[in-house]
């Protein structure tokens, strides 16, 4: 009965620490709902910020500190500054000094560095004599400080400057696109496009194959096909470089979920892998479909309609994105979506019901 009691205090804990919950604001107090509206943590934090892994920043008088998701305080209230957890490292300030520290409060050490910064996919950046390069949890050094410019890592790789010249790196240390040009996208699936001088194409491994007369291309973003500009109109071309659609729209975002939006004469429509119309363009606005099969559009504001161009949640509201690492949409991600309405905020399911039945000063997105 004792090992029962044990094994499901574990479960339950295991299952509290993967939940997801969002930073909420009532009148002048901030807690946190979960995705029913249910408070799992009551409002009572003047100032705080929302959960990265696993714990969230809250402060206490004057000073910062950290609690964990049953709302008890995992790191006291000692430090004047804050960031982020990331992969179990925070950046925070005590006594005029910033430092790192980890998960149980305690002071690491870590190569020197100009400016400290967070860690993103197993790894940090320092910075030598303007210089930059990367080490990893261990502190130990992966990439010496020779780069100009490293972005955030995204799955595994990130792109990078070495001498004017861009290229990508991952995060193991290789050079995985050489550094010879002139500007470089996302790494994804084997492939980027680039620029050299004043040609714009496809790098795959090492090969750089020009799209004549393009002057911009946009990431793949995991999608066998991505959008290009060429003569002021705007197409998709496939990881070859073929133009799979050609070049006659006005606008346009990249492919999810099959469907496309696009404008055409100032309206915007979905198309899909074939470049037919599949929802006529009729909205002033439109953004990608989500998982959920959902994509906001925008007439009398903001409202969303499903893979048949059926309105599923009448328009009315406000929108906005959703940025993190890696995360670049607007509108439903896993089940609800964060929107603005007669001032306030709060969030709806993929039927349009408002959470809780509740609207907020101010409302974050959901985190784990």
């Amino acid at each position: 009965m004792k090992k029962i009691l044990i094994f499901s205090m574990i479960a339950m804990g295991q299952i509290l620490f993967a939940q997801e919950l969002a930073l909420v604001k009532e009148k002048s107090k901030i807690g946190y709902i979960d995705k029913s509206g249910k408070y799992i943590i009551e409002p009572s934090f003047d100032t705080a910020k929302s959960f990265s892994d696993g714990l969230a920043a809250v402060k206490i008088k004057q000073l910062w500190g950290f609690i964990g998701k049953d709302g008890k305080m995992v790191i006291e209230p000692s430090f004047t500054n804050i960031r982020e957890f990331h992969d179990g490292i925070c950046v925070v300030e005590k006594d005029g000094a910033w430092m790192y520290i980890n998960k149980k409060g305690e002071k690491l050490t870590m190569p020197s560095s100009e400016k400290l910064y967070d860690f993103n996919e197993g790894l940090a950046f320092f910075k030598i004599n303007n210089k930059i390069g990367a080490f990893n949890t261990e502190g130990k050094v992966i990439l010496r400080a020779e780069h100009e410019v490293i972005k955030p890592f995204q799955n595994g790789f990130a792109r990078a400057s070495k001498n004017g010249k861009w290229g990508i790196i991952s995060t193991k240390g290789e050079t995985i696109v050489p550094f010879e040009y002139d500007n470089i996208g996302e790494y994804s699936n084997r492939i980027t496009w680039a620029q050299k001088d004043k040609s714009f194409g496809l790098v795959d491994g090492k090969d750089f194959k020009v799209i004549d007369g393009v002057d911009k291309i946009w990431d793949f973003d995991n999608q066998p096909m991505t959008y290009a500009k060429k003569e002021g109109k705007i197409g998709f071309v496939d990881k070859t470089g073929t133009w799979i659609i050609e070049p006659q729209f006005e606008k346009a975002r990249s492919f999810s979920q099959n469907l496309a939006p696009v404008c055409l004469e100032n309206k915007w429509g979905y198309i899909d892998p074939t470049g037919n119309f599949v929802i006529k363009p009729e909205y002033s606005d439109a953004e990608v479909f989500s998982s959920d099969n959902l994509a906001p559009v925008r007439g009398k504001g903001w409202g969303f309609i499903d893979n048949t161009g059926k309105i599923v949640i009448p328009m009315g509201y406000e929108i906005s994105a959703s940025f993190g690492f890696g995360e670049k949409n607007k509108g439903f991600n896993q089940g609800v979506s964060r929107v603005k309405k007669g001032g306030k905020w709060g969030f709806i399911d993929t039927s349009g019901n408002l959470l809780g039945d509740k609207w907020f000063y101010n409302a974050e997105l959901f985190q784990n």
